[in-house]
């Protein structure tokens, strides 16, 4: 099915065929599976089971610092969890939330009153606060620490509706924009990056909002069903997205991007010149879909050029061309001559072992 979808996207059918063959490998390290405690693996099959998209980021980070992350994103989800139960009543829920950084030091401490998907990591919070007293100390007080502010963030917002945009930032960074000034406290005290990182909370910040407001974007009909509402009442210009913008799917579902676009994203993804190029090439995909009568669309325009100016893309045609298989043939035909190595691979496989046995 993933083949299937990426069949106007070549590059990605390659991709894809290079991931399954080689699995993680080629994106990912491998794991020291002999020097890694059962409660461990049960964290990573935590982080997989509850994450689509930061589960195969994470584990692409080096040592101490894969586990700290790992760490760091489930007892997050746990408080994330808690946030969403709705059969929990308020009076009773803030409380929790606002001490919930205390019981990262309670082995036994656990909570099964959740009915939300990812309740696992509040019914078994145990295993994963016994990996976070296991983390080195400035790794455990960013956490708490984070853990901390976050809950206390939640609980304030339990009662306040998001009427003005001031209220939907506040919103943001309580529950994301934290997120963000985590990682880079984190990745600066692993020493792989510079302290800087760790000075700049706006830019953290920032990088915590876009992805919220995306997730807001996507979910959009699956909060109304749950009788959620994360809308600012005024009025505003909707951040656009590539995947959602102009794209009635936002009504229907929750809309996902190719799997074989996201190996492709992982892949290409290895510099920030790589980064800012990816970034023009979605923003423009934005603009060939703004329409003129939509009442957005000279603040969309003007969104669009700022982020390309921030990309500092000179050729924004040369963008389009994602590889140079779009060069020498048509999308559909070299999807096809992909599938067929697909296939003839498979059967030579097959064939080689029918021999050997």
């Amino acid at each position: 099915m993933d083949f299937l979808k990426s069949l106007g996207h070549p590059e990605e059918v390659l991709n894809l065929l290079l991931f399954k063959v080689r699995g993680c490998n080629g994106l990912v390290p491998k794991t020291d599976k002999n020097n890694t405690s059962n409660t461990l693996r049960t964290c990573y099959r935590y982080l997989d089971q509850t994450s689509r998209s930061f589960a195969a980021v994470i584990r692409a980070l080096d040592g101490e610092l894969r586990d700290a992350v790992c760490i760091f994103y489930l007892v997050l989800r746990a408080l994330d969890t808690l946030e969403d139960s709705s059969s929990i009543q308020h009076h009773i829920k803030a409380p929790l939330l606002q001490s919930f950084h205390t019981h990262l030091y309670q082995p036994l401490w656990n909570y099964t009153e959740s009915c939300e998907k990812d309740r696992q990591v509040l019914e078994d919070f145990s295993t994963i606060s016994l990996e976070f007293r296991k983390l080195s100390s400035v790794y455990r007080d960013i956490i708490t620490d984070i853990c901390w502010r976050m809950g206390e963030g939640m609980a304030e917002m339990l009662e306040s509706k998001l009427t003005t945009m001031d209220d939907w930032e506040r919103y943001c960074h309580y529950v994301a924009g934290l997120v963000g000034i985590g990682l880079s406290r984190l990745f600066a005290a692993s020493g792989q990056e510079e302290e800087v990182i760790r000075e700049d909370t706006e830019l953290a910040n920032s990088m915590g909002l876009f992805l919220q407001k995306t997730n807001i974007i996507r979910d959009y009909l699956e909060d109304q069903q749950e009788g959620r509402e994360f809308w600012p009442k005024e009025v505003m210009a909707i951040a656009t997205l590539a995947a959602c913008y102009n794209n009635p799917q936002v009504f229907c579902g929750v809309v996902k991007i190719r799997k074989g676009l996201a190996v492709t994203l992982m892949m290409e993804a290895n510099s920030m010149r790589a980064v800012k190029d990816i970034m023009a090439r979605q923003t423009l995909e934005i603009a060939e879909a703004i329409k003129p009568e939509d009442p957005s669309a000279s603040e969309t325009h003007h969104v669009v050029k700022k982020v390309l100016r921030l990309t500092r893309t000179e050729d924004h045609g040369g963008l389009m061309v994602k590889t140079r298989w779009s060069l020498c043939a048509s999308p559909f035909s070299v999807s096809c001559a992909l599938i067929m190595a697909v296939v003839s691979w498979h059967y030579l496989a097959t064939l080689q072992d029918m021999l050997a046995w």
